[in-house]
């Protein structure tokens, strides 16, 4: 019974009208809820429509845009959306706390470069003159940030720099960026397009904890650019880039200072030199090179710029496709070390499959020494049908070697046809670092020169057609290792050409006998 009443009693407190009810014990009475005035919540949803852009593709939207920036950075931050539509712009300002959103379907298209389409002029950049004009500026751009944080530019639409400059010109209104970033943190680029992007489709400079992921980019000159950036993360994009580079580290003297570019992550990415603009529309063509008249580039590289350094880069899981190889440079004094390179697959590649080159042209402050290269790993590379002109390249300077580099598990399928040059390979100290800049090489397979505890394991190297050439060139190399290589030789001749080498150890490779030489040695074997 006592269970039945207690029931009774909650039963009927649930039905009785709260006017009914005891007031509290204070004697105070609550207000009613309607008396209360309902939070208003901040707006973080920024329509660009909402500003004034028509999205017509006649229509100058950039001022729209911006001013719909303007309005959330107003409210501490959000997001400015860019529904389907061709939205003709000039210059957009990014601020911190911002994520553009451009949506399927919309396409943030390039003025042409002139004074009424609002594009910002160069502004005066670090004026030293030791890097590329490019790298000097970034007001001069589609869209361009300074010293922000916590920014993104994400969504399946399409940037397409249309009106932009593929290189500097005597105005100051010279826009010639895609997208440019100096002394940023918190970057996110995520999902978009970009179609032929101007000099360069992505520049960022002093750009720290920088993440892109997911971007395809078509492009008339090089693709993204990162320089003297750290912990970088660039995954799961494709680059089509046939005039320059695909991917490129860099680390020049842009933010005054000689900063490395460091903690770097590339993987899943796929880099090629088609016609322009037929990676987007899927045809792949390849009409404008012809039997590689003009030699397509889109690689990736790092080192073209190199006064601060490069330290601790990963290379993984990446496709070359009809373009140039793999090149790692220090010619201003950059140290360039701690470096793994993985898992990659090339096929039609019209330079060197792989370019390591210690240089002295010493763009920079004066009495800044020769920089290093060292502490490569270069291993589980397939190559197929790799022009032979230029071979594998690893090359110091007399005085300063490049060293401890491990290649190991590689694949090499060369054309052939080679002949053996009628000159010695060239120095070039003092010169742009650059695949092909020796000219015809004396071997087909792999040339080393000035270098030092270079381990060379598991190592596969063939040529399609007949090449006279041996193999392979040692050249002023202390200390390597040969082990289980097996390369295709001419009929008559040897495989290996020595000249003042020391420190060799050979073994487990068919048609050479195993050897260890302690002291100087010049000969064949």
């Amino acid at each position: 019974m006592k269970k039945i009443y207690l029931y009774l009693v909650l039963t009927l407190a649930v039905f009785i009208p709260s006017s009914a009810q005891s007031a509290p014990q204070t004697g105070v009475q609550s207000p009613p809820s309607s008396a209360l005035p309902a939070p208003v919540p901040a707006q973080s949803w920024f329509n660009i429509k909402d500003f004034g852009a028509k999205g017509d593709g006649r229509s100058l939207d950039s001022r729209a845009i911006n001013k719909a920036i303007d309005a959330a950075v107003q409210q501490g931050g959000g997001t400015v959306y860019v529904p389907a539509g061709n939205y003709l712009s000039g210059s957009i300002r990014l601020k911190s706390n911002i994520h553009l959103q451009i949506d399927q379907g919309a396409v943030l298209i390039a003025a042409e470069v002139k004074q009424e389409n609002g594009y910002d002029e160069e502004e005066p950049g670090c004026s030293n003159g030791y890097q590329d004009p490019g790298h000097s500026h970034w007001h001069n751009s589609l869209l361009w940030g300074e010293d922000l944080h916590d920014v993104s530019i994400t969504g399946a639409g399409t940037i397409w720099g249309k009106g932009l400059y593929k290189g500097g010109v005597k105005s100051k209104q010279s826009a010639n960026k895609a997208i440019a970033l100096l002394r940023c943190r918190n970057v996110l680029i995520r999902d978009l397009s970009i179609l032929h992007g101007g000099w360069f489709a992505i520049l960022a400079t002093g750009v720290d904890n920088f993440t892109l992921d997911n971007v395809k980019m078509d492009t008339n000159r090089d693709g993204v650019d990162v320089d003297c950036c750290r912990n970088v993360h660039i995954s799961n994009c494709t680059v089509n880039a046939p005039y320059d580079d695909a991917i490129c580290l860099k680390s020049s003297f842009a933010l005054g200072i000689a900063r490395a570019t460091e903690n770097v992550t590339i993987t899943n990415c796929q880099v090629s030199g088609y016609d322009e603009g037929t990676l987007l529309d899927g045809t792949f063509q390849r009409t404008e090179n012809p039997r590689y008249k003009f030699t397509p580039t889109g690689r990736i590289k790092m080192g073209t710029e190199s006064n601060g350094g490069f330290k601790n880069i990963t290379i993984s899981n990446c496709v070359f496709d009809y373009c140039e190889g793999l090149c790692l440079e220090s010619v201003d004094g950059a140290q360039l070390e701690d470096v793994t390179i993985s898992n990659i697959t090339m096929r039609d590649i019209v330079e060197e499959p792989i370019f390591l080159r210690l240089g002295s042209r010493m763009r920079g402050p004066a009495a800044t020494p020769v920089g290093t290269l060292r502490r490569i790993n270069i291993s589980n590379i397939v190559v197929y049908n790799a022009t032979s002109e230029n071979t594998c390249t690893i090359s110091g300077i007399p005085g300063h070697d490049i060293e401890d580099v491990q290649l190991s598990n590689i694949r090499i399928y060369y054309q052939g046809g080679g002949r053996t040059p009628d000159k010695d390979m060239p120095e070039k100290e003092d010169k742009y670092p650059e695949p092909g800049m020796f000219g015809d090489c004396p071997v087909y397979g792999l040339y080393v020169r000035h270098a030092r505890n270079i381990s060379i394991n598991d190592i596969f190297l063939h040529t399609i057609n007949p090449d006279l050439r041996p193999p392979f060139e040692f050249n002023d190399v202390k200390g390597i290792y040969i082990g289980h290589v097996n390369a295709q030789s001419r009929k008559s001749g040897n495989a290996l050409i020595l000249k003042n080498v020391s420190g060799l150890t050979i073994t487990g490779c068919p048609g050479l006998p195993d050897k260890e030489v302690r002291d100087n040695f010049s000969g064949t074997l």
